[in-house]
């Protein structure tokens, strides 16, 4: 896609019921693009995500699983998208642990089928050079880092867990149809998302619920553990930003710019929380430290030099800012994350490794 070209797409987006997804929905349609949402509809998909535009003209929603190859090439004949953006993938690392098949089948199984899928599209349309394939990663494929240093774009890979495993070799598959192919295509590794509607089984979230309920707030191991946090509005618009712009065959690291400790990132929330809901004691006070992850990476940074000189885009929410923001939407909202509570997992331990 041309640098000027300011067109509306028809973007296909996979697993646009999740939290990152209906983010790039939200935006994308207020963009003025045609967006087609691929959803299987699996136990952390959420409609009510993407409420605000279900009713838009420009919003199409297809409750396909990406495994299903028939469905697929049925959903591209039928919607002709300009370009892909693939977020559909079991994230949830606790998960990955006590049941790695499904995150096997559905990130490297579903992603093999997605890409032989926009394969059989794209060169059955005589293989337009405008035509994008953008595969969304994590920086978790690269492994651990030690108190020094960032992840580039050339770090090796170095997976640690069933999941960020099958996100590698994902990202392994999509660079080799692009070689292969000629397919065009886009990788992007972000680093750890938070915001609204993000699903109450990942950290922030479980921070929040667990002290506006009075419970304790688990932390693994001693808290020592350091992630770069962005913003998923953030983090939508660079994804965006690198469909429309990026250079095809290239991968660009996402970050926030804003490394911390998890305990560090914990404590500001019930900072958070003790300015706009206070309890008889301050929310710190209920932090208790638990058995740590099986394999659990001690740090993840980003170098986002390639993004930054190549596409000129940076992240915008500081992490007090985007705390804030996100405490004040789930206060807001109990009606959503409530419903989402019963779902199967939720609200306790996963990830002992047996």
């Amino acid at each position: 896609m041309n640098a000027g070209d300011k067109r509306p797409l028809r973007i296909l987006v996979t697993g646009g019921y999740g939290f990152i997804g209906s983010a790039v929905v939200r935006l994308a349609v207020a963009r003025g693009h045609q967006v087609v949402n691929v959803d299987a509809e699996t136990y952390a998909a959420c409609p009510a995500n993407v409420a605000s535009v279900a009713q838009n003209i420009g919003y199409r929603v297809e409750h396909v699983d990406i495994r299903d190859r028939p469905a697929l090439d049925h959903v591209f004949d039928r919607h002709a998208p300009d370009a892909v953006l693939h977020l559909a993938a079991e994230s949830h690392v606790d998960r990955s642990i006590d049941g790695p098949a499904a995150f096997v089948t559905t990130n490297v199984l579903g992603t093999f089928c997605l890409l032989e899928a926009a394969r059989r599209y794209w060169e059955g349309r005589g293989r337009p050079e405008t035509f994008r394939f953008h595969h969304v990663s994590t920086d978790e494929v690269y492994g651990s880092l030690g108190p020094e240093g960032e992840f580039t774009e050339a770090t090796p890979y170095a997976p640690r867990s069933p999941y960020s495993a099958s996100k590698a070799a994902a990202d392994h598959l999509v660079r080799a149809w692009s070689q292969t192919y000629a397919l065009p295509t886009l990788v992007t590794n972000c680093s750890n998302n938070y915001g609204p509607f993000q699903f109450p089984e990942k950290l922030v979230p479980v921070v929040i619920l667990n002290a506006l309920a009075g419970l304790p707030i688990p932390v693994y191991g001693t808290g020592e553990n350091i992630r770069d946090w962005l913003y998923v509005e953030d983090h939508a618009e660079a994804l965006l930003h690198v469909l429309e712009h990026g250079v095809v065959g290239r991968s660009y690291n996402i970050g926030g710019d804003s490394c911390v400790r998890n305990i560090d990132l914990v404590r500001m929330i019930c900072a958070e929380l003790d300015m706009r809901r206070p309890g008889a004691q301050p929310h710190a006070q209920a932090i208790r430290f638990v058995g740590d992850r099986p394999g659990h990476d001690l740090r993840y940074a980003v170098d986002q030099t390639r993004i930054r000189s190549e596409l000129g885009w940076r992240p915008s929410v500081p992490l007090a800012q985007g705390l804030a923001r996100t405490v004040d939407w789930y206060l807001g909202n109990e009606a959503w994350w409530r419903a989402l509570q019963e779902r199967e997992g939720v609200g306790r331990r996963l990830g002992l490794g047996g």
